[in-house]
């Protein structure tokens, strides 16, 4: 039995599986993470388990102490994201030689798949209510990176402090990230001049907050409705996230900011449809099967506002 309801083409889903939009970061952000079936269950760990020291002395002829380590079950489902492009077979039949446009409809359909999957995470990950009240901030006029008068190492080397595990990972807009790469507080800290002139690069900010990866979103959206005039906005505002991220963790063990639930691969594929235009033409589909988790708010730490 055809395990979906549209058949599928193994050209089709390997570009759609291939494709990458390299201005888009949510996969280094909330990690890929399989899942066996549709819905699925997720654990949620009590950290104080890990912290609360038991008595550990044992008598010669006593049993040593019992500790448990306590989780809680979460319930979780994958939801589809999918979109469909019609092409009229006079466009397959008039095509140039070597251009494909099934396959470039998966492309373009690809791209917008991996787009909303970007918006979705960056509105998880930007977002002051995902976090617990003592791991969030929003910086004030004369605190900010874009002002000499900010202190951005004394904020994010606190920020850094403030979580149980110390993130490993900045996640920062592009607009927070040309502020803060050109503050002279950073400039000098990272080429031992005077900080007067110049930017930072990614890797020297990271080696300066001990960082495993600074991670800078780049990516636009068009947020006006169909029809209207564009209205191109930044996908990753005005912020800064420090999480502690994972990539061997999964729904089972673990402790990370957040991953990706997805339930098998991409797909892609095509049909005939005979309502596309005079002549017909073929309908192509592609899409996935994913869910964004944030399993411990509590290992990250939001600075709102900072440029």
């Amino acid at each position: 039995m055809a395990r979906y309801p549209f058949p599928q083409d193994p050209e089709l889903t390997a570009i759609a599986i291939a494709y990458q939009n390299e201005a888009m970061v949510a996969d280094s952000v909330l990690p890929r993470v399989p899942v066996g079936t549709r819905e699925f269950r997720w654990l949620a760990y009590n950290q104080a388990d890990g912290f609360t020291l038991p008595e550990t002395a044992v008598g010669r002829k006593s049993q040593p102490n019992q500790v448990e380590f306590g989780a809680s079950e979460q319930s979780g489902a994958v939801d589809d994201y999918g979109l469909d492009d019609a092409i009229p077979q006079d466009d397959i039949a008039n095509a140039p030689q070597g251009y494909d446009p099934r396959g470039r409809a998966v492309e373009g359909l690809t791209n917008l798949i991996l787009l909303d999957r970007e918006v979705r995470v960056a509105n998880h990950v930007f977002d002051a209510a995902t976090y617990p009240s003592g791991n969030k901030e929003s910086l004030a006029s004369g605190d900010k990176f874009s002002e000499d008068s900010g202190q951005p190492i004394q904020v994010i080397s606190d920020a850094l402090d403030t979580p149980i595990m110390r993130p490993n990972v900045m996640v920062i807009g592009q607009t927070a990230w040309t502020a803060l790469r050109q503050h002279p507080a950073i400039v000098k800290a990272a080429h031992r001049n005077a900080g007067d002139s110049g930017m930072a690069e990614r890797q020297a900010v990271a080696a300066l907050f001990e960082l495993d990866e600074v991670v800078v979103g780049r990516g636009w959206v068009n947020t006006a409705r169909r029809g209207q005039p564009a209205n191109f906005q930044r996908v990753w505002g005005n912020h800064v996230a420090l999480i502690h991220r994972d990539r061997t963790a999964d729904t089972q063990r673990g402790a990370t900011f957040g991953y990706t639930a997805q339930f098998g691969d991409r797909v892609a594929g095509s049909w005939q449809d005979r309502n596309i235009g005079l002549r017909g033409g073929q309908m192509v589909r592609a899409g996935e099967s994913v869910a964004e988790i944030v399993a411990a708010p509590d290992l990250g730490y939001f600075i709102e506002n900072v440029a």
